[in-house]
């Protein structure tokens, strides 16, 4: 581990098996011995709670705290996971567990971190037994107060659906045909939230008992059924595992790209740390392809450049046994000498040692993307238009052009302050709340500049149409209105004519737009809605809003972000060739601009003076080699009075 330069383990994640043997037995020498040994190797431990995976003596003496699928299957015992979230057996055995382990270690001086369960909700993000459904209940009493208000909220005089008590709700189990949408939402949020409850149980014990220790969970990018924006209020330090597919390596540098962007905003802009990645390959792809030389260490840096101070693995040593044998580690199952990896793990380690400058530092943004977990569950349910708009595709979409334009973005909650930048960019926001419409108004109004597109403001925080013409809470602010939704077949796409005369190709979704004030950019070329409108700019207070009636190809999309960027005032952070990705980081050490080669050939480019933060060898400027999956970090020299 010293040679790799390793300085922060995460120990005994899926240990509960061992920790406590039996109901009333605990065993912690074996744990004591390596927590000693780390320590005495100079190396400090994130401690997980290892509350994971339940050990079969509590699930066989309580098989009622296992998982229920909708269709009414139980799962079982045998991989991992496998506990009803809203469990009191579950919650009770867990909190039971991290008082006991909190109070052995809370004065251990490797002790530098606690790392909570792991990766919550991988395998069970809802359960649908009648525990949930207690609870369930619960947690709606405490969100409407009455069945009227619930009846109300969820529509349900529509198919008979009318409660008069509340014991007759229940999760949405299997039904005959589409659930009530409100139901479905409703249980969306729930499901977040009972894993979150077990998740602050357990940081209750470790705040009351280590109050100066930071906790964690481990985050997993842009996981569907946490609302991370939730979560993330209640960790000290965002984590987050991060797997690339080495067999799409341009789509997997830009999500992770994107993913080291959102763990970033989720934390406020602090640093973060990536928990978890692997040296090589995985074993839970039908084929595991392997990272090419040079990969491993060029995604490491890129986490590190969109804001991460901590790169770690799963895992030290490759397993013998258990299903993720084959997940390649730090150490193989052969001899590290003959392992090429193992030279790049030492490399990367001993790399991350001399930037110990960077901790604390920022990446600046000037541009914000909102993303919503409660409109994105919204979105993808069932009987809408078109099952193709897609949340996340819409988002990817738009961080796409950003991402080799080297600008830096933000995420943000629709209901953030979004003041503090030049551009703000809402792919889809199909539920939106008052305050949040509010919000974007105020920001246009006071002088920001706004591109959305379609199918947004459409759902209060309900899921109930907001009526008064689509998009109500927008209509003003985009000077316009929709009359219809006219969504394209798949595979069928419909050409667009810009003003300007270029011609682009748009595809999933049209509709029909009466401008109310917005000037026409574009306008549909073919089909029942030629000669309508397709892409619109409205002027509103000192601001500017974009609106965009269809996915339009990448090509004219980038043409369009673009112009959006230039009149904003947004600028690059470097313009270098493509598949070239630059990203700053600045704080009392300095400003420090990354240079992340993502091809397989060496490539040149132009640097500004500087010293090499890898090397610590200077650079004067001008014409700078970068070989394949490589990676410079410059330390920028900055003018008088910068």
């Amino acid at each position: 581990m010293q040679e790799a330069g390793v300085n922060l383990v995460s120990l005994g994640i899926f240990s509960w098996s061992r920790l406590q043997p039996g109901p009333n037995e605990f065993d912690f020498e074996w744990l004591d011995r390596v927590m000693h040994l780390l320590n005495e190797g100079g190396i400090k431990v994130d401690l997980a709670t290892a509350t994971a995976s339940p050990p079969p003596w509590l699930t066989h003496q309580h098989p009622e705290m296992l998982p229920t699928l909708a269709d009414g299957a139980r799962l079982w015992p045998g991989a991992r996971q496998h506990y009803c979230p809203s469990s009191p057996v579950y919650r009770e055995a867990a909190r039971s567990l991290v008082e006991r382990l909190s109070a052995r270690y809370k004065d251990h001086p490797a002790l530098v971190m606690w790392h909570v369960g792991n990766e919550y909700g991988c395998h069970v993000a809802a359960c649908y037994c009648d525990v949930s459904a207690i609870d369930f209940r619960t947690w709606l009493r405490a969100r409407y107060g009455s069945l009227e208000e619930l009846n109300r909220a969820w529509g349900t005089d529509f198919w008979s659906q009318r409660y008069s008590d509340w014991e007759e709700i229940l999760p949405p189990r299997q039904a005959p045909t589409w659930p009530n949408p409100g139901q479905c939402l409703d249980f969306l949020r729930f499901s977040s939230d009972a894993l979150l409850a077990c998740y602050e149980i357990e940081r209750t014990v470790l705040s009351r008992v280590t109050p100066g220790i930071p906790i964690t969970t481990n985050f997993m990018r842009f996981f569907k059924p946490l609302d991370y924006w939730k979560w993330a209020v209640q960790e000290d330090i965002v984590s987050d595992d991060v797997y690339q597919d080495p067999s799409e390596p341009e789509a997997s540098s830009l999500e992770s790209a994107m993913a080291g962007d959102l763990m970033r905003s989720l934390g406020q802009g602090r640093p973060w740390i990536l928990l978890e990645q692997t040296t090589s390959r995985v074993n839970w792809r039908p084929v595991n392809v392997p990272k090419r030389p040079g990969q491993m260490r060029l995604w490491s840096f890129q986490a590190v450049a969109h804001g991460a101070d901590g790169v770690m693995f799963f895992q030290w040593r490759q397993s013998r046994s258990g299903a993720e044998k084959f997940h390649s580690a730090m150490v193989p199952h052969g001899p590290v000498e003959s392992w090429p990896a193992w030279r790049e793990v030492v490399q990367l380690g001993a790399e991350l040692g001399r930037l110990d400058a960077l901790c604390g530092s920022r990446v600046p943004a000037e541009v914000a993307i909102v993303f919503d977990w409660e409109s994105w569950w919204a979105l993808e349910q069932p009987s809408k238009p078109s099952a193709n708009v897609r949340a996340l595709e819409q988002a990817r979409a738009y961080y796409e052009h950003l991402y080799r334009a080297n600008i830096s973005a933000d995420f943000a909650h629709p209901e953030a302050d979004l003041k503090a930048y030049k551009l703000v960019l809402v792919p889809n926001l199909y539920l939106v709340s008052d305050a949040a419409a509010a919000g974007l108004a105020a920001y246009v109004s006071g002088g920001g500049r706004l591109v959305m597109s379609y199918f947004s403001g459409i759902v209060d925080p309900a899921d109930q149409i907001r009526l008064g013409g689509y998009p109500a809470p927008f209509v003003e602010l985009l000077g316009l209105r929709v009359e219809d939704f006219a969504p394209l077949a798949v595979g069928e796409t419909i050409p667009v004519r810009f003003e300007a005369g270029q011609v682009a190709t748009g595809q999933i979704w049209s509709e029909l737009i009466r401008p109310a004030g917005a000037e026409v950019l574009a306008r549909f070329e073919a089909g029942p809605l030629k000669g309508e409108p397709a892409v619109l700019r409205h002027t509103f207070g000192s601001g500017v809003a974009h609106y965009i009636g269809t996915t339009l190809d990448s090509i004219a999309m980038g043409a369009l972000l673009e112009q959006a960027r230039m009149e904003a005032g947004v600028t690059s952070v470097a313009a270098l060739p493509p598949g070239v990705e630059a990203v700053r980081r600045q704080g009392d050490s300095g400003s420090f601009l990354f240079l992340l080669n993502h091809q397989d050939a060496e490539v040149e480019v132009e640097a500004a003076p500087g010293l090499d933060a890898l090397t610590g060898e200077r650079i004067e400027g001008g014409r700078l080699r970068l070989p394949a999956y490589g990676v410079a970090i410059i330390k920028e020299d900055l003018a008088e009075g910068q």
